[in-house]
Formats: C-alpha cells, structure tokens, sequence
C-alpha cells in the first residue's frame, strides 16, 4: 500500500490537499490519507466492476425468482455503502502497519531469492493461503453464537446479485478479508503483486454472486464458482470455499451446484414458466 500512498502524496495530497509544512511520513497523516485511499479505492473496485458485472454478466432474468426481494439491488449497495467505512477502520490499521515496514513486501524482484519464480509461486501460495483461511472464518461466522448478529445480512441474498458481494456486517467483511492482510506479514510477497491480488480478490468476490454459472467442465468440481456460492446463499451449509472447493471437500461441507444438476434457479424459473 506504500505505492500507492507514496503516488497520491506525489500527484494529489502534497501539492494540493495537505498544508505543506505536514510531513508526508508524519503518522497521523498517513493514517488519514490511508483512510481516504483505501475508502475511495474500495468505492470504485465495488461499483466500477460491480455495475460491469450487473449489466454484462449477471443473468437478470433471476429478478423473476421468487426468492430475489423487492428493491434488492438498491437495499444491497445501499448496505454495502454503509459498511465499507467501518470494514476500513481495521483495514488502514494494517495498512499502516505495511507502510511503516512491518510487514514481508519487497520492492524489486531482486529481492526475493527465487526471482521470478518466487513472485509466481507467491501467489499460488496465497491463493490457497487465503481460501484455507477464508473456508474456517466463514464457517464459524454460521455457528449459531455468531450467524445472527454477523452474517445473517449477507444471507438475505438469496438469489444475489454482483452488488450483494461487498453487502457484509462490518465484522463480516473485516474477518473474511483478514487472511488477505494477513499473508503479507507472515509470507515475502511483491508489492505490485500484492496490489494486484488485492483487485483480483475483489473482482472475485463480486464473480460469485454474478449468476453466471458456467465454467469449464474439467473445473466444475475445482473451482468455487457463481454455482456453488448461490448454493450457499441458498441450502446454507455448503460450499464455504472462497476459490477453490479443496476445503469443503476436506472439510464435509461441498456440494455439487444444484445448477449443473438441472435443479438451479434458472431451472426452477423455465418450470414455473411451463406452469
């Protein structure tokens, strides 16, 4: 994230927001600038590829379904809107804790010791850093002591849409983010790699809930698509996978999308259509 605060101070916040005398390293005023940055970016990743996603991909004749709520896509930004200030909070901490170099981040390839092929490697590992870690929060966030006051909201989605993705309780959305912050602490990694996994996580995250259930028929039962997370949202204790299914499998919780079954919600609407 330092990349990205050293380029706003450069263009924008120290020649034309901040009085010049505030130092760009004072701490305070990293804090501030991160707050901004990661809110406006969070903003823009959401609505930018959300709308694309809702326009271009997202099958709308879902609306029809009998379980897609009335006025759901402006209740499901309007609830992300309000929780991604609050997901920020605990965010730009650990921001700041990588901008004040505490974090593994490395700036050059040369720094790390298997050049390239570290850089590749890294990100294979956090991927499935990150869907192990993803796979256990998620499942805790539906044990009975927490599902209702944390992740019951995202759950009156049943049939989502791209802009359910980021429609989390505060808590929700900091805890299931959490291993992407954490990775870079424990694991080198390349900033501009990082920087880029970090948009790659979010576009993901809104591809699940896009209701495109196609996917190479090879990778059916590999990958953690739009299928099986719309069977999440809708049979509740299955498929808690973030990219991959390993740890459903692993963990007794997969199941094989109702979609590639013909007992999806595009099925159920040609059955209703019949009637």
């Amino acid at each position: 994230m330092d990349l990205v605060l050293d380029a706003a101070d450069r263009h924008l916040l120290t020649p034309y927001v901040y009085p010049t005398g505030w130092p760009e390293a004072e701490p305070c005023r990293q804090l501030l600038s991160l707050f901004l940055i990661t809110n406006l970016g969070a903003l823009a990743l959401y609505l930018l590829f959300g709308t694309l996603s809702y326009y271009f991909i997202f099958d709308h004749r879902l609306k029809q379904h009998p379980q897609f709520l009335p006025d759901q896509v402006r209740r499901e930004i309007t609830y992300a809107l309000r929780s991604l200030p609050w997901i920020s909070v605990p965010t730009v901490a650990l921001f700041f804790a990588e901008v004040r170099g505490y974090s593994k981040l490395y700036d050059n390839i040369e720094d790390s010791p298997y050049g390239w092929t570290g850089v590749f490697l890294s990100m294979l590992s956090f991927l499935f850093f990150t869907d192990m870690g993803i796979y256990w929060i998620h499942r805790a966030l539906h044990h009975r002591l927490l599902y209702k006051r944390f992740h019951k909201p995202h759950h009156l989605w049943k049939i989502a849409t791209p802009f359910a993705s980021h429609a989390f309780h505060p808590v929700d959305g900091f805890l299931q983010s959490l291993p992407y912050h954490v990775y870079p602490f424990l694991f080198p990694l390349h900033k501009v790699t990082y920087l880029g996994l970090y948009v790659f996580v979010n576009v993901w995250t809104i591809s699940i809930h896009d209701g495109d259930y196609r996917v190479p028929h090879c990778l059916r039962h590999v990958v953690n698509g739009s299928a099986h997370h719309t069977d999440h949202h809708l049979y509740f204790d299955y498929n808690y996978g973030q990219y991959f299914t390993l740890w459903d499998k692993i963990g007794g919780s997969y199941k094989s999308p109702s979609a590639f079954h013909g007992e999806g919600p595009h099925d159920y609407l040609r059955r209703l259509r019949r009637k």
